[in-house]
């Protein structure tokens, strides 16, 4: 009856983290796996199939946590403010274009909606609604309004 039990768990540790790279899940099948070659050693001296049972739960919660705090943590990719961007085609006012952002296409409208953008012109992506890049030109960042009646740049 040991051998038995020492031989389920041994398969059954081999198949889960044999299953782990067809059936990718963040490693919680590897560490069940390896929680089961534990519980087959640890099986030759508990012979209580129930606690073996247990044994192998408590072994794979605990082993999953302690992973996953090894693992990186994921960040969800968001646009940051300012960056850089290209016109592919002319940017109307209230229209929409083209603009060249990390190497993609991307519809884009000019977040100025007095303002037109040429193609091939540097532009900043401000925000993003949906599969939308809200963009102002480059060089509306370089020119200062004069205003007369202070005689002073703002």
């Amino acid at each position: 009856m040991l051998l038995n039990s020492t031989i389920f768990w041994l398969l059954a540790g081999a198949i889960l983290c044999f299953l782990e790279l067809f059936v990718p899940t963040a490693f919680a099948e590897f560490m069940m796996g390896l929680s089961a070659f534990l519980v087959a050693l640890m099986s030759l001296f508990i012979p209580s199939v129930n606690l073996q049972v247990a044994l192998w739960m408590i072994f794979s919660v605990a082993s999953t946590f302690a992973f996953r705090r090894l693992l990186p943590r994921r960040t969800v990719t968001t646009i940051a403010d300012a960056k850089e961007a290209e016109t592919l085609t002319e940017i109307l006012p209230g229209q929409p274009g083209r603009v060249l952002y990390e190497g993609n296409s991307w519809r884009a409208k000019c977040d100025d909606l007095d303002c037109m953008i040429a193609a091939q012109e540097k532009v900043i992506v401000v925000r993003r609604e949906g599969n939308t890049l809200f963009v102002l030109p480059e060089d509306l960042l370089n020119y200062s309004v004069y205003l007369p009646n202070q005689n002073q740049l703002k």
